[in-house]
């Protein structure tokens, strides 16, 4: 089993829990995505602020089975990636 603690950063907490239903997770509560052989846990955080500017955050406690851990990791990565500009 591989943990990871993972703090995101622009993407807003409705979507990050979207996201991870789309990677086949099953919502349980109002927190926690469980999937095959993964769960994640998605906490919301204060926002992060910088003068004036405020960007929401959040906190991903994710579970991970060995099986299953880079495919979903490489996926979930796809799906939260953000271009800048």
């Amino acid at each position: 089993m591989r943990t990871i603690i993972h703090e995101m950063r622009g993407i807003p907490y409705y979507l990050l829990k979207e996201y991870l239903q789309e990677l086949g997770g099953t919502l349980h509560g109002e927190d926690l995505i469980q999937g095959d052989g993964w769960s994640v846990k998605i906490e919301k955080m204060e926002p992060f602020r910088l003068f004036s500017l405020s960007v929401g955050q959040s906190r991903l406690t994710m579970e991970l089975e060995e099986r299953v851990a880079d495919d979903f990791l490489e996926r979930f990565t796809k799906k939260t990636l953000r271009a800048g500009g």
